[in-house]
């Protein structure tokens, strides 16, 4: 399949990677119903270890089932499954090849103690990766933990080794922990930072939240507002995030957080394709309706991407 000019423009935007890694890269962006756009949306179920079974599965029964979670991926035409190592084993071989998937290489859960600090554990590895024929790892860190700079360093050595062996990189950046508040997580101010942290780790695509206007720290603020940087509207500030992720040099996609209207679910969409964002990464809001809901929503989430909507 012969990549677009808009993905081979995008794939130029990371000089220096291996042929291995753009390869995988260019797999994920001509696959689905997006391909070739540059844009993507990407499938996550890491839910069930983060949050639990009933919480993830129960509003949707089927979802208990990992192939029920690859066949809505391929169904959908989407670009990507991400899960956890157990959660794409369960399926590698039913599904293999038909949808480009993302090994979840850490995890976090809801079992630990408020003073545990904010951290998750390294789940699987690259080798896995290669093994059940990933086209990615995926690795979150937590800006604002006191774990913050171990979680760093373990991404550089896993990114500096799938690197090397061929495998993309997808780091959720999801700024938490004791030196921020809760309203500072979705801060613009710390969602910018957060991006422009993965982007220097090595991330290939970056997954951060969408951010409210609130401005988290002080000494950022006061240069928001010297220099008139627009943050008032979604659009402006996943702009805002695009430019702190090398001036859009990067691929970066936006969760989609706890289920929520379908409305909402496609206005943040619209402003995510406005701001200059690369698509979404949205799992509750997907696999917590029914099959029948979902497909219609990733239908139509295509279809505002592909500026028909």
């Amino acid at each position: 399949m012969k990549a677009t000019r808009t993905v081979q423009k995008i794939l130029s935007n990371y000089e220096g990677e291996t042929p291995g890694v753009k390869g995988k890269l260019c797999q994920m962006l001509m696959h689905g119903k997006l391909g070739g756009t540059g844009k993507m949306i990407i499938l996550p179920v890491d839910q069930g270890f983060e949050h639990g079974p009933a919480r993830s599965f129960a509003p949707n029964p089927a979802g208990y089932d990992p192939h029920y979670h690859y066949q809505l991926a391929i169904d959908a035409g989407l670009n990507a499954y991400a899960a956890p190592l157990g959660m794409l084993e369960a399926g590698a071989d039913s599904f293999a090849g038909q949808i480009p998937t993302i090994l979840k290489a850490n995890s976090a859960n809801s079992l630990m103690s408020p003073t545990a600090g904010k951290n998750q554990a390294v789940t699987a590895s690259v080798d896995d990766a290669l093994r059940l024929g990933c086209a990615a790892i995926g690795f979150t860190i937590y800006p604002g933990s006191d774990m913050a700079l171990d979680m760093f360093e373990e991404i550089v050595e896993m990114r500096k080794e799938a690197a090397a062996k061929g495998v993309a990189t997808v780091i959720w950046s999801y700024p938490r922990g004791e030196a921020i508040s809760k309203d500072g997580e979705t801060a613009i101010d710390i969602a910018a930072y957060a991006a422009q942290i993965a982007a220097l780790l090595g991330a290939h695509i970056i997954k951060i939240k969408l951010s409210t206007d609130h401005l988290e720290l002080p000494e950022a603020k006061k240069v928001y507002e010297a220099q008139n940087i627009d943050i008032a509207s979604q659009a402006a500030r996943v702009k805002h995030c695009m430019d702190a992720s090398f001036n859009g040099r990067r691929i970066v996609v936006f969760s989609g957080g706890a289920k929520k209207g379908a409305d909402g679910v496609y206005d943040d969409a619209r402003a995510i394709r406005d701001g200059g964002g690369n698509g979404s990464i949205i799992g509750r809001n997907c696999f917590q309706r029914s099959r029948e809901e979902a497909l219609a929503m990733l239908g139509k989430l295509v279809e505002i991407y592909k500026g028909k909507a």
